[in-house]
């Protein structure tokens, strides 16, 4: 199985580091295309995988190909790889905010489409990635898209009219978190707490939180109520968070990202 990826940016590269770490394939089985013969030097000298500055070469060579640009540069993308698609080739994309109805109508015929939503954690093996499949695409060619994804972390099917919400809960809110992390580690620099030592108390304590209500299975109502004691330093800092309308302002920075994936 070849994989070809098309665009050499930072999601691509979190998965073919996250491919070869799991060994689905060997280095020379990963081709990849860029606009820059600079990014392609430096793919193909970090990885080991095959580079061209030719998306059509690309797409000939490859049984799976995934499409890593942005989204607006993927009508003539399509247009370069169009003749060199057919019924055997798979198709996942990770453009935001282009359904496979789109995606379609930019081959101006039906192609085997996953579409899918990962997000930047993937860079360090913990990524979230919702995806979804066209009509066309068999269990089978789905599973081998879900091996891909879940190289790079947590991979979950949705329909397709949740990717909207999939921008904003997961795709958009590293963003989020990373303000939070900021926001607490500023804090600590207020109370003393040098800038660095300040960040790793912060994000760990973040990571760590995450971690905690995954593997519990716990609400996050449930671990709130847990460090919560009577009178205590944490329900004083609860209130105050409630004061200023935190979980208002999250709910809404999540819809408004999901608004503005709708409208892509």
């Amino acid at each position: 199985m070849v994989i070809g990826f098309i665009g050499l940016g930072n999601m691509a590269k979190a998965m073919i580091s996250g491919i070869l770490a799991g060994q689905l394939v060997q280095p020379g089985d990963i081709t990849g295309s860029a606009a820059t013969e600079e990014t392609r030097q430096k793919v193909s000298a970090d990885f080991g995988i095959r580079t061209s500055d030719s998306n059509s070469q690309v797409a000939a060579e490859s049984d799976i190909i995934v499409l890593a640009v942005k989204p607006q540069y993927l009508p003539v993308v399509i247009e370069d790889i169009n003749d060199n698609v057919d019924d055997s080739k798979l198709i996942v994309s990770i453009a935001a905010g282009k359904t496979t109805k789109q995606l379609t109508q930019y081959f101006s015929r039906p192609v085997k489409i996953v579409r899918c939503m990962p997000n930047t954690p993937a860079l360090v093996g913990a990524g979230c990635s919702a995806v979804c499949r066209s009509e066309n695409v068999t269990d089978a060619e789905l599973e081998s898209a879900m091996k891909l994804l879940r190289c790079c972390g947590l991979a979950e099917v949705v329909p397709e009219s949740l990717m909207d919400a999939v921008v904003g809960v997961s795709g958009s809110s590293p963003a989020f978190v990373f303000m939070f992390i900021e926001a607490m580690a500023d804090a600590a620099v207020r109370e003393g707490m040098p800038r660095q030592q300040a960040y790793r108390f912060a994000a760990q304590s973040v990571m760590g939180s995450a971690k905690l209500m995954l593997e519990t299975g716990k609400t996050p109502a449930e671990l709130k109520d847990m460090v919560c004691s009577p009178a205590g330093t944490t329900i004083e800092g609860v209130a105050a968070l409630e004061k200023g309308a935190f979980r208002a302002s999250v709910i809404d920075a999540v819809t408004a990202a999901s608004e503005r994936s709708k409208k892509m």
